[in-house]
């Protein structure tokens, strides 16, 4: 290859590395919202963690206020813990198979 030959290959490579660019922007726009959402859910969950007291006390408010209402979710909500354990641990019981 002369050296002619070299520069019209490094511009082809170019011009088609910047469709790719592009291309690949314009598909990242798919997951742009859901990213959005799990970065909301995940500053959520932070600031719980900040302030764990306000959760409590609705909570405890609630506890006052509907007794009934919070036992009976209270009790389905333990429920779901017990399962998602269960089924978490079932999974990581699970040999993985061999290459």
């Amino acid at each position: 290859m002369n050296n002619d030959e070299l520069v019209l290959r490094q511009q082809l490579l170019q011009v088609r590395s910047a469709q790719l660019r592009l291309t690949l922007a314009d598909q990242v726009q798919v997951f742009k919202r859901p990213l959005a959402v799990a970065d909301q859910a995940q500053s959520g969950l932070q600031w719980l963690y900040r302030n764990p007291l306000w959760p409590l006390g609705a909570l405890v408010v609630l506890g006052v206020l509907r007794p009934r209402r919070v036992i009976l979710w209270g009790g389905r909500v333990w429920w779901a813990w017990k399962t998602f354990n269960r089924a978490r641990n079932l999974i990581a019981s699970i040999p993985l198979p061999r290459r």
